[in-house]
């Protein structure tokens, strides 16, 4: 389920279908390509699983075959292995980074650089005193060449910039998405919009999470897989 918020409220609730239906949210324009925001970094321990499955594969150029030692102890942990549980992974709640970051509706762009900045990511939902989603403000629209002044400006005009408010240049309204959605259709909704990813919002329109191009490509590569044909 997709929802449109608003600096006045939700002003839509419905399947992808009716979003591609609702104007001023499909095909925004992008200027300049932004740092998706997701969980980096590989999985804990990664190097050593991968050295292990090394030795998994062929025992035989570490230890001699007859240690029965070395094979019971491969005995169990291919076991292990086979027997774990692989469910996949289909829903947005499934790959959604929760920890959450927003921006104020009272911030200033300087204070939006700041932030952006200090956390590394490219984007952030913007939010009102309540928690509800109002907006979101990417890196790209802060560097939108027709935004910023001249080189040759006098500091009064950068200073003026700086002050001003993050709603005068988020994207308003915008779409947002459930974590019970499926993960193929916010990929589509992505691609129609443009945008490098969608708040997640609970009942009330509070932001719980953020879903980005780079959550679901990761889920692609990564174990338990993404459930593509499920």
């Amino acid at each position: 389920m997709f929802s449109v918020y608003g600096t006045s409220g939700r002003l839509f609730r419905g399947t992808m279908e009716q979003l591609r239906q609702v104007g001023g949210v499909g095909a925004l324009a992008r200027t300049h390509s932004v740092q998706a925001v997701g969980r980096d970094g590989r999985e804990a321990g990664s190097e050593s699983s991968a050295a292990f499955a090394g030795i998994v594969g062929n025992p035989a150029s570490t230890v001699a075959s007859g240690d029965e030692n070395y094979r019971s102890a491969l005995a169990a942990y291919t076991e292990t292995v086979t027997t774990a549980a692989r469910r996949p992974l289909s829903t947005v709640q499934d790959l959604m980074s929760r920890s959450i970051i927003t921006l104020l509706d009272t911030a200033t762009v300087l204070q939006a650089w700041q932030v952006l900045s200090e956390k590394s990511v490219g984007q952030a939902p913007v939010v009102d005193a309540s928690g509800h989603l109002v907006g979101l403000l990417t890196r790209a629209d802060l560097l939108k060449p027709e935004r910023l002044p001249s080189p040759d400006s006098h500091a009064l005009v950068w200073h003026a910039l700086m002050a001003q408010n993050v709603t005068k240049i988020m994207w308003t309204p915008v779409p947002s998405v459930a974590p019970s959605s499926d993960i193929r259709r916010v990929a589509s909704v992505l691609l129609d919009t443009g945008l490098p990813g969608l708040p997640v919002v609970d009942e009330q329109g509070l932001v719980i999470g953020f879903i980005s191009r780079s959550d679901i490509l990761r889920a692609v590569v990564t174990d338990p897989p993404l459930d593509l044909w499920g």
